[in-house]
């Protein structure tokens, strides 16, 4: 192994690296992205799907992405490379660090738009402009914003500047004390906007909704969806997992970290429905708005409940916490291959990585307005990123760490990293055969080849 594994930087602690594993995962994905997905999909079959996603295809996957990024100490790139070299195959692996290193960029490029929108409506929200506010209105609201590039590319800009003068602080210094102060504030605000929708007329319906599943709503698609769902809200396949277990210490457990981890992601995600969908129903809203289902029926809703305007920031602050510690993870894995790589200070590797992302990021707030009238196979910028990272370079990265971990890597190097016990066995069964077979099935039947 390079002598950089024990040069590279590390996290204090396991609750540090808890905390930003589950910064990472817990993003728009979970508050964002899979609200509105469970609502266009059947809510409650959607969310069954979803959790078994997770369980037997996501969490295998997450302990395989940590245990490579903490075996090569590296960023993805170069860890795919040597451990490739050490197990003896082809250099070629170390695409599958290019592929995860290009997802994250990518979607951190839209991220970063859309959580400027969350900046814009904590002032709306704080302004009381929002109060009493009609359906019509609060539609023109949000059209207006999508329609006004200008605006957006100032929150675009904000937003990426905060990343990247967090990212260029450090591990200890930006990533993990970002995330020791906004993880904690995080789940705070969620609790007391749960407390808030349980006394709402709509509580009932909305865990209705949310829980009880219909299966004859679910097709193909709807599998589709919601694994993809799985790997996004996990941030798998974006290098990011792969980057912060590179700064894992040897000592601390992998298979316990990444499960606590994804059980905190999967409950944000849960806990955000069971904070908005009772709103919605108790305002008489549609569930089924889609990406627009934050920004344009639940300002309706705050706007008409007692206290809404201070709800209705805690939940845009929310959703900015939640942006914030997924996109310091989304560049993490670009500004660490051009540190180690291209010979950059950090600050330069952040300058150079958060601009690229940001000029990117023009195309989706051109999507909504300037560019509107073009598209590409049918979808236009913002929507076809989307589609390419969340449905194809997410689930295809996810195949290639399971490959690797499962069939490339030797069983005593995989057995001494995870130390699972006899639940080795099963990790690795799961991931040689069930992981990535199931992945293949649900990505190939999306573009149509089965």
């Amino acid at each position: 192994m390079t002598d950089q594994r024990f040069l590279h930087n590390q996290w204090s602690s396991r609750l540090a690296f808890v905390l930003a594993a589950s910064g990472s995962a817990i993003g728009l994905g979970n508050i964002w992205k899979f609200p509105y997905l469970a609502g266009e999909n059947g809510g409650g079959a959607f969310v069954a799907v979803y959790l078994l996603c997770v369980a037997a295809i996501g969490i295998p996957i997450m302990i395989a992405e940590t245990m490579l990024g903490r075996r090569g100490r590296q960023n993805p790139i170069n860890t795919m490379l040597s451990l490739a070299q050490e197990a003896k195959a082809g250099p070629a692996w170390h695409y599958a660090g290019w592929l995860g290193v290009l997802s994250g960029f990518l979607i951190l490029s839209y991220y970063s738009v859309i959580a400027g929108w969350s900046m814009v409506y904590i002032l709306k929200m704080n302004s009381g402009y929002m109060s009493h506010i009609s359906a019509e209105t609060a539609a023109r609201v949000f059209d207006d914003l999508k329609s006004a590039p200008e605006i957006q590319f100032i929150w675009h800009t904000v937003f990426m500047a905060a990343t990247m003068l967090i990212v260029s602080r450090g591990v200890s210094g930006g990533l993990e004390r970002a995330t020791r102060f906004m993880m904690p504030g995080l789940f705070i605000m969620l609790i007391l906007l749960d407390g808030y929708a349980m006394s709402s007329d709509g509580f009932g319906q909305g865990m209705s909704f949310l829980f009880k599943p219909d299966f004859s709503r679910i097709n193909g698609e709807s599998v589709l969806v919601a694994m993809g769902q799985a790997f996004f809200s996990l941030g798998l396949g974006m290098g990011a997992i792969m980057i912060y277990g590179s700064y894992l210490p040897d000592h601390v457990s992998i298979s316990r970290s990444t499960i606590f981890v994804a059980s905190a992601d999967t409950l944000v995600a849960l806990l955000a429905g069971v904070a908005i969908f009772p709103i919605v129903f108790a305002n008489h809203l549609e569930p089924t708005m889609g990406p627009g289902l934050i920004f344009q029926t639940l300002p309706i809703a705050f706007g008409q409940m007692p206290g809404g305007s201070l709800f209705g920031v805690l939940f845009f602050v929310l959703v900015f916490f939640a942006a914030i510690t997924s996109a310091i993870a989304l560049i993490e894995p670009a500004v660490a291959w051009l540190s180690e790589n291209q010979a950059m200070s950090r600050e330069k590797a952040c300058l150079w990585s958060g601009l690229s992302c940001w000029l990117l990021g023009l195309g989706t707030v051109f999507s909504f307005n300037l560019w509107s009238g073009n598209t590409w196979f049918g979808k236009n910028f913002f929507e076809l990123v989307d589609f390419l990272t969340a449905n194809i370079m997410l689930p295809v990265g996810g195949i290639l760490v399971a490959l690797f971990a499962g069939w490339i890597m030797r069983r005593e190097t995989s057995e001494t990293e995870l130390e699972m016990g006899s639940a080795y066995n099963y990790w690795r069964f799961t991931i040689r055969y069930v992981s990535p077979l199931a992945v293949a099935l649900v990505t190939l039947s999306a573009v149509g080849v089965i």
